[in-house]
C-alpha cells in the first residue's frame, strides 16, 4: 500500500482511462469533434491518456492553462472563458505557435484585441458565447440582434475568425433527472440553430459542453463540438446528478485519521477545506455531505461504507460520521478514503496527484 503521511488525491488510472475512452466513442458514435475540457485534470500526464485515445484539440479555462497544455505539444486550444482584456498580449503571442480560439459576448472587446494584433501572421479563432440558461456568462439565446453585431464585427476583422456559437448549459447540474437534461438540450439546440441560421453561415461550428448533458442526454446530434470536462475523473456530484455510477469515480483523497471520538461515532481527518474546497450536498433536514467515505487498499478504494459520510469541513479538519462498530475500530494513523463532491476544485486545491500505485501525476502550477 502506499506510504501515506497527509492528504493525496489518488487516481485510478484504469477508471479514468476508461471515461475517456468511453466518451470519446460516445462523441464517434455522434459524429462531433470531440474537445475535451482540461480544466478538471490540469495534468500534462492525464493529458497523454486523452491523446492516445484519439482526442487531438482541447479546451482550457484561462491562458496560463493554454500555454501550460502547449508546452505538452497541444497545438489546437479553445480558451473557454471570456476574453480578459488585461490578457491581450499574451493571447495574441500563443496566438502566433498554436491554432488558437478565444470567447468573447462584447462589440467592446472586439477593438480591444485589434489593438494587440497589428502584424498577426495567424487569425485568431473566435467563439460568441451564448447563455442558453445558465445565467452566467454569454449573449442570451433570444437576443438574436446582439449576436448577428458582434458576428457582423468579428467578420469585419482581418485579425480575427469567427468559428461559431459556444455553450455552456451549467443549469443541467441543478436539473432533475436525464428528461430534464435532454429538454435543456433540446431547446438549446433549437435557439442556436435559429442563431446560426439568422447569421447566415451555415458552416459555424455549435460547440456544446457540460458533463451531466454529455454523459447522460441522447439528443446532442445537432451541436458540432463537445467539450465535457469532469468526466475524466467524476465525482459524489456527477453521480447525484445520475452522469455516473460510484464505481466510475475516478479519484479519492487518502487522509489520515487524527482523532477518533467514539462516544459521538466520528472521526477527525486531516483533510479540509484547503483540500477539498467546501463545495456540499445539501438534503432535507439540512443534512450536509461533503464527501462518501471509504477504505483505500491496494487496488485503490473500496465501495463506499454504509452510513458514513464526509459531515463537516474546516481549513484543515474534517469530520467524519461513522457507524458505531467502524469508528470504535478506528485508531489515530489510520488512513480513510474520501470521494470528493466536485473533483475539479479538489484537484486545483491539490496540484499534485498520484495513481493508486504511487505514479506521480503532476498538475500545473
Amino acid at each position: 500500500m502506499l506510504q501515506i503521511s497527509k492528504p493525496v488525491l489518488l487516481v485510478d488510472e484504469a477508471k479514468c482511462r476508461n471515461n475517456i475512452r468511453q466518451m470519446k466513442a460516445k462523441a464517434d458514435a455522434a459524429s462531433v469533434l470531440y474537445r475535451p475540457h482540461f480544466k478538471t485534470h490540469q495534468s500534462g500526464l492525464i493529458g497523454e491518456w486523452f491523446r492516445e485515445s484519439g482526442t487531438t484539440a482541447i479546451t482550457v479555462s484561462s491562458l496560463s492553462m493554454a500555454r501550460y497544455f502547449a508546452d505538452h505539444g497541444w497545438n489546437d486550444i479553445t480558451i473557454a472563458f471570456p476574453v480578459n482584456p488585461l490578457e491581450l498580449e499574451g493571447i495574441c503571442s500563443l496566438a502566433e505557435k498554436i491554432s488558437l480560439n478565444i470567447l468573447v459576448e462584447s462589440v467592446d472587446v472586439i477593438g480591444q484585441i485589434e489593438q494587440h494584433v497589428h502584424g498577426a501572421t495567424q487569425r485568431i479563432g473566435v467563439f460568441i458565447k451564448i447563455d442558453v440558461g445558465a445565467g452566467r456568462t454569454g449573449i442570451l439565446m433570444s437576443d438574436t440582434a446582439s449576436v448577428i453585431a458582434l458576428a457582423s464585427a468579428i467578420n469585419n476583422s482581418p485579425s480575427l475568425l469567427l468559428k461559431g456559437l459556444l455553450a455552456h448549459a451549467g443549469h443541467t447540474y441543478k436539473a432533475k433527472g436525464k428528461q430534464a437534461i435532454e429538454e435543456i438540450v433540446s431547446q438549446a439546440t433549437k435557439g442556436m440553430h435559429g442563431l446560426r441560421k439568422a447569421i447566415g453561415n451555415e458552416k459555424l461550428i455549435l460547440s456544446w459542453g457540460d458533463t451531466p448533458s454529455c454523459s447522460m442526454a441522447t439528443n446532442l446530434e445537432g451541436f458540432d463540438e463537445w467539450r465535457p470536462g469532469n468526466f475524466v475523473f467524476y465525482d459524489v456530484m456527477q453521480y447525484h446528478i445520475g452522469s455516473c455510477s460510484l464505481d466510475q469515480v475516478a479519484v479519492a483523497m487518502a487522509c489520515p485519521v487524527v482523532a477518533v471520538h467514539p462516544a459521538r461515532n466520528q472521526a477527525v481527518i486531516y483533510g479540509g477545506a484547503i483540500h477539498f474546497s467546501k463545495e456540499l450536498i445539501r438534503a432535507d433536514n439540512a443534512f450536509e455531505l461533503f464527501g462518501y467515505v471509504v477504505r483505500i487498499n491496494d487496488q485503490g478504494w473500496s465501495t463506499p461504507l454504509s452510513g458514513a459520510w464526509l459531515g463537516s469541513l474546516s481549513q484543515e479538519h474534517g469530520i467524519v460520521n461513522l457507524p458505531a462498530d467502524v469508528c470504535h475500530k478506528l485508531k489515530p494513523g489510520d488512513i480513510l478514503g474520501i470521494l470528493p463532491i466536485h473533483s475539479c476544485l479538489a484537484v486545483s486545491a491539490m496540484r499534485n496527484l498520484s495513481s493508486v500505485t504511487g505514479l506521480a501525476i503532476p498538475c500545473m502550477k
